[in-house]
């Protein structure tokens, strides 16, 4: 019974293959929007330099936001909570 207990205890604590594979397609995407974050910087920069379309450049500055909120909301999804 005890041997029964710590291998159910053991596979509740360690991640199944599942959850690897979700953890790695997290990983995959937060890479992608970090990338095309950091593209948008670029872009914004290289604009604002010269003659600009404001509405062009309203609608970048608002997507690169909305790529931090993604960024920040999976960077949660990936640390573990932490009970202090």
């Amino acid at each position: 019974m005890l041997l029964y207990l710590a291998l159910k205890k053991h596979q509740e604590i360690s991640p199944g293959p599942a959850m690897i594979a979700d953890r790695e397609a997290l990983l995959r995407r937060l890479h992608e929007l970090r990338t095309e974050h950091r593209d948008l910087d670029t872009v914004i920069a290289r604009l604002d330099a010269g003659p600009v379309d404001q509405l062009q450049l309203q609608r970048l500055k608002k997507r690169k936001l909305k790529l931090k909120d993604e960024i920040a909301w999976l960077d949660s999804q990936l640390l573990p909570d932490i009970i202090a």
